[in-house]
């Protein structure tokens, strides 16, 4: 099979990337809230179950840490990341079936998963602005709520 996208290609960075997870019923919403929302085309990509929870220092997901904490490494130095945005999203799999959070506790837990994880990333880089995001379904769309993570 051959396909030839449509779509042209830029080569320049635009410095920023994402860590959400990689839930495939909100992929589309994440791209759509990046690009449109937050104005970030062609951010770089790293999605993983659990997304920002993986860097949230769980046990469950040790290996999962390092692995994102390298590719942001890299991607700081390789691409000059200058911004990095994390999105937890309601419902996340990963908090119900590998942490076996209960659906009464895993907003409060997500949320506070979003400052660990932006306390990770500062250790990778001081530089980086990072910002945090909530996506709720709300009657059929999925919106997303800024988080405080200072």
């Amino acid at each position: 099979m051959s396909y030839k996208s449509p779509v042209p290609y830029e080569a320049a960075r635009i410095r920023a990337a994402a860590v959400y997870c990689s839930d495939g019923r909100v992929g589309e919403h994440f791209d759509d809230f990046l690009q449109n929302g937050l104005k970030l085309p062609r951010y770089d990509r790293v999605a993983l179950p659990g997304g920002p929870g993986c860097l949230a220092g769980h046990t469950e997901a040790r290996l999962e840490e390092e692995g994102v904490i390298d590719e942001l490494k890299f991607l700081v130095d390789a691409h000059g990341l200058t911004k990095v945005v994390l999105i937890q999203h309601e419902a996340c799999a990963f908090y119900a079936h590998r942490l076996k959070v209960g659906a009464d506790r895993m907003a409060t837990l997500q949320r506070a998963d979003l400052v660990r994880a932006a306390f990770q990333i500062r250790r990778v880089s001081s530089e980086v602005e990072i910002q945090a995001y909530f996506a709720r379904n709300i009657a059929g769309s999925i919106e997303f709520e800024g988080v405080g993570i200072d």
